[in-house]
């Protein structure tokens, strides 16, 4: 890194000098300007629009729902970002040697999935506390407590960094410094993120052989619980949490991959890596959560077992197992058949 600070100083002053001439793709080389290609309009306002519609999904499933609290604003704190970077960079196509739409744009699209990522920590809990919390290594709250404070760290670092690359490259300086303290904290999510997949493959490889062993009473069988499993709709969110932490963790390494070489490296230089590894893959990752949000996956599971706060029983579930006789202490008794009438 340190070898390429003195070639990013010097383009960043040839590209100064050249904005103040009033540089245009006709008049100055586009190798000049803060990108090495011609900013494609078409992708970006593709992904500006796609983004737009995530955002508004969230924001309408909330609405509906009035569950998932937490997730939503992860997730919607991600979305807006990655608006603002695609903002930026339709701001860079109507003038790429401008520094505000690049840096707006490596900033922004920088940081927004570490919220994404927050979201989706906030997620495994629930999947543990619906089949229940002794098919997993470590206690439900365990993964919150860990993954969430990692993330924090991950995203502060990631925006520490962005502001100083602004900065110095706003003051015509070398943005190697805070480009080095964004990749540290990439790094640290790709770490991170490498780690909850790992905890996932082993809760769901322990909870598939104590069902091969045990059948139906592997699974915790509150009613509202058994109901929850067998629903497509938590099905399908299962799917798109693995989708979407694949393709976050992807994108991931990709920009740690990108920054490590600076921002006149290799990588950086073509777009078509940007926008399948960067704009692809989050876009994926949020229009699958979208789809399968868990606030329709859970309904009554969101609160209570399995909740954001503590795992006290909504007076819902009270209710029902009152009706059914079938209580959290006395429920792994009872048969399958006897949990499924009581579902029901």
């Amino acid at each position: 890194m340190a070898s390429l600070a003195v070639p990013a100083l010097s383009l960043i002053l040839v590209r100064d000098q050249r904005s103040d001439l009033n540089c245009t793709v006709e008049t100055c080389p586009i190798d000049s300007s803060y990108y090495f290609y011609r900013v494609s309009i078409g992708a970006n306002a593709a992904f500006l629009a796609l983004f737009s519609i995530s955002f508004i999904g969230f924001i309408i499933t909330y609405a509906l729902t009035r569950r998932a609290t937490a997730f939503t604003v992860a997730m919607l704190s991600g979305v807006i970002l990655e608006v603002l970077g695609y903002v930026g960079r339709i701001m860079s196509w109507q003038n790429q040697w401008n520094d505000n739409g690049f840096l707006m744009q490596i900033v922004c699209l920088t940081i927004a999935p570490a919220f994404m990522a927050g979201g989706i920590y906030l997620c495994l809990r629930r999947i543990v506390y619906a089949f229940g919390p002794e098919n997993s290594r470590i206690a439900p709250e365990s993964y919150t407590r860990i993954f969430i404070p990692c993330d924090l760290g991950s995203l502060l670092l990631q925006a520490a960094g962005g502001g100083i690359a602004s900065a110095a490259s706003h003051a015509g300086k070398s943005p190697d410094t805070g480009d080095n303290i964004m990749i540290a904290g990439l790094s640290f999510q790709v770490v991170t993120l490498l780690i909850f997949m790992g905890l996932c493959v082993d809760f769901a490889l322990r909870t598939y052989r104590r069902y091969k062993s045990m059948g139906q009473d592997a699974f915790d069988q509150n009613p509202v619980f058994v109901q929850t499993r067998g629903s497509w709709k938590f099905k399908g969110f299962v799917a798109a949490l693995a989708l979407a932490t694949i393709c976050i963790f992807w994108r991931s390494v990709y920009r740690v991959a990108e920054l490590s070489e600076g921002w006149t490296g290799n990588l950086i230089r073509h777009q078509w890596l940007f926008v399948g590894f960067e704009g692809v893959m989050v876009i994926v990752a949020c229009l699958s959560l979208n789809l399968f949000n868990p606030a329709f996956a859970f309904k009554e599971a969101m609160v209570g077992f399995g909740g954001l706060g503590s795992k006290k029983k909504t007076q819902k579930q009270e209710n029902q197992e009152k009706s059914t006789g079938v209580t959290g202490e006395n429920s792994r008794s009872e048969s399958a058949s006897d949990v499924e009438r009581a579902a029901t």
